[in-house]
């Protein structure tokens, strides 16, 4: 019988240390804990039909959305996870007005900080689709000791140190990049571990996927409009018709097309005049991941990472997958503007 080499994410994490002189094993053990916090948020969704984790909450978070009660569950165990890491001296997280301070000795000289959306697409878990957790890691601005402030977490996508996904699927998989590519990881159920399953993930530079809302086509700019029409023409040479996917959770249909290729967009529209998605918790760490695998993310004028947010929970329109479809989308909304 062969022997298969298995790789586990603490492993690979212990592995790549070394790519983070400065470091220490800090930020190895933050993702550690990330980890950890995934596994019981993926054991939790596993039983969602089984135990009361389904439904709303009846509470209304900061975004004036109805939660759910995974929600409520999951911002809990994340935060919970990077407080006991010691590492982590505050996060932001969607389900919280204000970010969360770390205000005890030990983790009050943590190096980093966290923004995190505990569980995207938290309204599909009713219905068994796939639904997902999005994070990122920044390297604190104030002094360690000191209390963080706003500041620390209103940086440039592009300074992140460290951003992933999880989603929970058919599998679940564990997706993350420090700046040196993309490596995806795969739960397995019998041993409990995450493994490497996806080293090295590429996206391609086209793609024949697009994926959006057009339930919402009438409140469309007029150049995603356009582009829309041109992703439905029939031309040999481009591959075109492309295929339409669109499952409603940002994890999902993102990691979708990282693998396949393709494009996900979330325009401003008259509904949501400054897009939908929030920059510092979606779009940011999802930008971060697709420009390591080869992508690219835009607000359709500019580079997303490139944006300094002005609040905690400021919306930004969002295009991201293979850089030629991303591309062409912000040609299309130049000459439609």
């Amino acid at each position: 019988m062969e022997n298969y080499k298995i790789t586990t994410l603490n492993d690979f994490i212990i592995l790549k240390q070394k790519d983070f002189p400065y470091a220490k094993g800090e930020l190895s053990s933050l993702l550690h804990h990330i980890g950890t916090a995934a596994k019981m948020v993926n054991k939790k969704i596993n039983k969602a039909g089984l135990v009361d984790i389904i439904g709303r909450s009846g509470e209304v978070n900061i975004q004036g959305e109805n939660q759910q009660k995974l929600d409520v569950y999951a911002d809990e165990v994340f935060i919970s996870a990077l407080l006991s890491s010691g590492e982590c001296c505050g996060v932001a997280t969607e389900e919280n007005q204000n970010e969360i301070v770390f205000s005890d000795t030990f983790a009050s000289k943590g190096k980093y900080i966290v923004c995190i959306d505990p569980i995207d697409g938290s309204s599909n878990i009713d219905f068994n689709v796939s639904v997902g957790t999005i994070f990122s890691i920044y390297r604190r601005i104030t002094q360690r000791g000191e209390k963080v402030r706003n500041e620390d977490f209103l940086q440039e996508g592009s300074t992140q140190v460290a951003a992933g996904y999880i989603v929970y699927g058919s599998s679940t998989m564990l997706v993350y990049s420090t700046g040196y590519g993309v490596n995806g990881f795969t739960l397995d159920p019998s041993i409990g571990e995450f493994c490497l399953s996806h080293p090295d993930i590429r996206t391609p530079e086209d793609g024949s996927i697009y994926s959006i809302n057009e339930g919402n086509y009438i409140h469309f700019p007029e150049g995603i409009k356009k582009y829309i029409k041109y992703c439905q023409e029939k031309d040999e040479e481009s591959g075109r018709p492309y295929t339409l996917r669109y499952i409603g959770s940002l994890v999902s249909d993102f990691h979708r097309n990282l693998i396949k290729g393709g494009i996900f967009m979330y325009p401003e529209n008259e509904l949501s005049p400054n897009g939908k998605l929030r920059l510092v918790y979606e779009c940011n760490p999802i930008a971060f991941i697709a420009e390591q695998a080869g992508g690219i993310a835009s607000d359709g004028k500019q580079n997303i990472l490139n944006i300094t947010p002005s609040t905690l929970h400021q919306r930004s329109p969002f295009y991201v997958g293979s850089i030629n479809m991303v591309r062409k989308t912000e040609e299309f909304l130049a000459w439609f503007s």
